[in-house]
């Protein structure tokens, strides 16, 4: 069962890799640091994850690892999402720059939506779960307006 946190995460770590990145690297070394990026970040959160409830829970390091496993990788399965759009749109000849604002966007709108899904599947009203929504499209304007700023 997925819980979305790793799903978000990874977006957004995703989204801000490429905010930082573009107009930097080329299309190819843009996907590679999205990808190393998520994939540190990752292994972070799996050591943060694996030690933190191998105290809470006082259970042994290697089976907290395996639950940890289990829970977040869903961070690096997002960052596949940009990723790929990059790839695709480099494929079909759009320039890097372009590239960047579209796969950033689309994280916008990603984040958006799991954030509306997240909060029905947690058992929000309607209501609430336009609330999460608007929450998770304002990270993405958050990332939007860092690009920006950036470049």
């Amino acid at each position: 069962m997925i819980n979305g946190e790793g799903i978000i995460t990874g977006t957004v770590v995703s989204a801000a890799a490429i905010a930082a990145s573009v107009g930097h690297l080329e299309e190819t070394r843009l996907v590679l640091a999205i990808l190393g990026t998520a994939f540190i970040y990752w292994l972070a959160h799996l050591h943060a994850r694996t030690l933190g409830d191998a105290v809470k829970h006082h259970t042994h390091p290697g089976a907290a690892l395996k639950e940890a496993l289990a829970e977040t990788w869903p961070i690096l399965a997002a960052a596949l999402v940009p990723a790929v759009i990059l790839i695709i749109l480099q494929l079909l000849g759009v320039d890097v720059r372009i590239d960047a604002w579209i796969a950033v966007i689309a994280c916008t709108v990603l984040l958006t939506g799991y954030s509306f899904f997240a909060g029905r599947r947690g058992g929000l009203s309607f209501g609430g779960s336009l609330i999460s929504a608007g929450i998770g499209a304002l990270l993405g304007l958050l990332i939007i307006g860092l690009k920006a700023s950036l470049h």
